[in-house]
């Protein structure tokens, strides 16, 4: 172990616009051999596949993948459901993957969405990227799509993948923070790591912060390719569409989402499905060719980058749906083990190096975790069309083969005996997929991986006002949180290249001075608006919100029937919040069941609320702080409040101004519902929540 003080102050930029650190003490493998570059894995030609002797990649990748035992390294706070695919549209014109031959056939699925950061047992609602994996258990065996609620990542070559994390995850030293990036080691890789701009933008976006997962996008990241009957390729990009729409919630609002319910998303999953509002996603695809690759300005290999839906438009293809939860949550959502290396015949890889890394390690770290290499007979792992081959025993071997084929060539079936099976004329065969000719062997990026932040510029740009505003209030809580002002002033200097106005936002936030613009290794372009990375420019969607009814005793019980009734209509569904759980009496004498205690349902876990209380009711809960919380959260989070005439007083001892999302009941209640699924952005800057 190197026990010089490693100084690393000049950042070398290598033929990809990578960082190339020079120190004084040298980086060596654990055998001790010194690395020559940390930043590239070996590759055939400049943008040509990975190469298996690497041994470099190898011994990095292989001890990630073994050090933590036996929680998921990343992604361990998880949770999954089963479901079906259905083909909306067959395309055999692209592809010859029997799940995309026949309009309307029907595969079963397994999904998991995870936190990347947090351990297994942290909360739901951090600011993180969301893992969002597909197990299509097809006729052809398992297809693994497995992918984030972003489109990018934060590096283009998976040598990079065990920084990342390491630098992410709780600083070594100390244990902490958990599930959360605002510190120290994440900000000083970020501001060294040009490349991770763009997913900065992403991961500091409401994106990081989704209402639930029902209504959160899904990204295969990687280009892909698609091959038909003929053996024709296309290049292809993965897209999941919500149908309740993209939803996020406000920091504020996660922050104290996780103290009231830690298992939010996961309970919010639940629900849904055991309600039978299952929730869908349609199956999009981008499709391009070689020619249109070559045409744009950056590369499509690289992960760090996009395909605005405006030049290639989504193509609708197929349809999800998650209708049954796990019958034991760790027989099957904890042993699901997702291989981006399970693919059936009629899609392939591309040479995107950070996807050849995971092609790579995913098997190893599932052998890791799950004890056997026999993972794949696990219930949830086994594929559901018959399986043969001539692999043998291992640990926890369930499975009892007859006859002595075990190997191949073999003639024992001139004997009468089973001679095993053979490889088929149908099987997977990959498509040459060389985007360049391989002359030699080199640690080398592709220089057309070198734009590090004209798409970062483009997403900022694309983004409306009040999203800004978001962005740029979560840039400067996470800087806030960082202690090295080296590290802050190099992030500063980084964001002067996505544009000023960012850079003097975030350094005003700061109280900091803005230093000097840390040189592109390629010149910045303004590229069009895309209008398709906004989420307040989607149309909302009622389906799927859920309205909280705070009620007391002599409340109106014909005002609770009608918001029930206008929630229904929408497909919303609502909850019934008492100062006691025992419910409340109504005018009249009726008795009114609760859903919740209103201590323990604050207005948070709800999209809208509505007041549905009696003017002695409203006296009883001014003196009740969780009930002033409930009212004042709700506004200062900019939701829609209706509220009964009793209710005027309460909404007065808690700030409440009046404003066209204020709604006076009953004869707002229409209105109310509509504005389940939007916020009066305007109260923004009077409330001024932290950040």
């Amino acid at each position: 172990m190197a026990r010089k003080q490693a100084t690393a102050s000049t950042l070398p930029q290598g033929e990809g616009g990578e960082t190339q650190q020079r120190a004084d003490s040298t980086l060596t493998t654990n055998h001790g051999m010194p690395v020559s570059d940390n930043q590239n894995s070996l590759k055939a030609g400049a943008r040509g596949p990975t190469l298996l002797e690497d041994f470099v990649l190898r011994e990095k990748i292989f001890h990630f993948d073994h050090e933590r035992i036996p929680e998921r390294i990343v992604h361990a706070r998880g949770t999954g459901a089963h479901g079906y695919f259905e083909c909306t549209e067959a395309i055999p014109e692209l592809s010859r993957a029997s799940l995309f031959q026949k309009k309307g056939a029907q595969f079963p699925v397994f999904v998991r969405f995870s936190t990347v950061a947090g351990s297994k047992g942290s909360k739901d609602t951090p600011r993180d990227v969301r893992g969002f994996a597909v197990k299509f258990y097809t006729d052809e065996g398992n297809w693994d799509l497995v992918g984030n609620n972003i489109p990018v990542f934060f590096i283009q070559d998976a040598i990079k993948f065990p920084d990342l994390i390491h630098a992410v995850k709780p600083e070594a030293d100390r244990g902490f923070p958990q599930a959360a990036s605002a510190h120290d080691t994440f900000w000083d890789f970020i501001s060294l790591m040009p490349e991770s701009m763009h997913m900065v933008m992403w991961a500091m976006s409401d994106r990081a912060l989704p209402r639930s997962l029902r209504m959160m996008e899904g990204f295969g990241v990687h280009t892909f390719r698609l091959v038909n009957a003929k053996g024709e390729a296309t290049f292809v990009k993965f897209h999941w569409r919500p149908r309740l729409g993209v939803q996020s919630t406000l920091w504020d609002e996660a922050v104290k989402i996780s103290g009231a319910d830690p298992d939010y998303h996961r309970r919010d999953l639940y629900d849904a499905i055991k309600e039978g509002n299952f929730p869908e996603w349609d199956l999009g695809i981008q499709v391009f060719d070689e020619a249109f690759a070559d045409a744009q300005p950056y590369d499509v290999l690289d992960a760090t980058k996009l395909i605005p839906e405006e030049d290639v438009p989504l193509r609708i293809i197929g349809r999800m749906a998650l209708d049954r939860w796990p019958d034991n949550f760790f027989a099957e959502t904890e042993q699901v083990a997702f291989l981006p290396t399970n693919i059936v015949p009629g899609i392939d890889f591309s040479n995107d190096p950070l996807l050849q890394g995971r092609l790579f390690s995913y098997l190893d770290t599932q052998k890791s975790r799950l004890g056997t290499t026999n993972f794949h007979q696990i219930p949830v792992n086994a594929p559901k069309c018959p399986m043969h081959n001539f692999q043998r025993d291992g640990m926890m071997q369930t499975v009892v083969p007859k006859g002595r084929a075990n190997y191949e060539p073999n003639s024992l079936d001139e004997a009468g005996e089973d001679g095993g099976p053979r490889a088929s004329d149908q099987g997977f065969v990959s498509v040459a997929r060389f985007e360049e000719p391989a002359t030699e062997k080199r640690r080398v990026r592709a220089e057309s991986f070198a734009d590090h932040f004209s798409q970062a510029r483009m997403f900022f740009a694309s983004q409306t006002e009040v999203e800004q505003g978001h962005i740029i209030a979560a840039l400067v809580f996470e800087l806030s949180k960082v202690q090295l002002p080296h590290v802050r002033d190099r992030v500063l200097a980084q964001l002067r290249n996505i544009g000023e106005d960012v850079a003097n936002r975030v350094a005003d936030g700061l109280g900091a001075e803005l230093p000097p613009a840390i040189a592109p290794a390629k010149p910045v372009l303004d590229l069009p608006v895309s209008d398709a990375l906004s989420i307040l420019k989607k149309e909302p969607v009622l389906a799927g919100r859920c309205l909280g009814i705070l009620v007391t005793d002599g409340a109106d019980g014909k005002l609770v029937e009608m918001l029930q009734g206008a929630a229904k209509e929408v497909g919303a569904s609502v909850k019934i919040i008492a100062p006691k759980v025992g419910g409340v009496v109504l005018k009249g004498g009726k008795h009114l069941a609760a859903d919740e205690k209103i201590d323990g349902a604050p207005s948070v876990l709800f999209d809208a609320v509505a007041l549905v209380i009696s003017a002695e009711g409203a006296q009883l809960l001014m003196g009740e702080k969780a009930a002033l919380d409930f009212v004042s959260d709700a506004f200062a989070h900019c939701k829609a409040i209706g509220h009964s005439t009793g209710a005027k007083a309460l909404l007065d001892k808690a700030g409440v101004a009046a404003d066209k999302a204020v709604i006076a009941l009953p004869d707002g209640v229409d209105t109310l519902v509509e504005h389940l699924s939007s916020r009066e952005w305007s109260r923004e800057k009077a409330v001024k929540l932290p950040v």
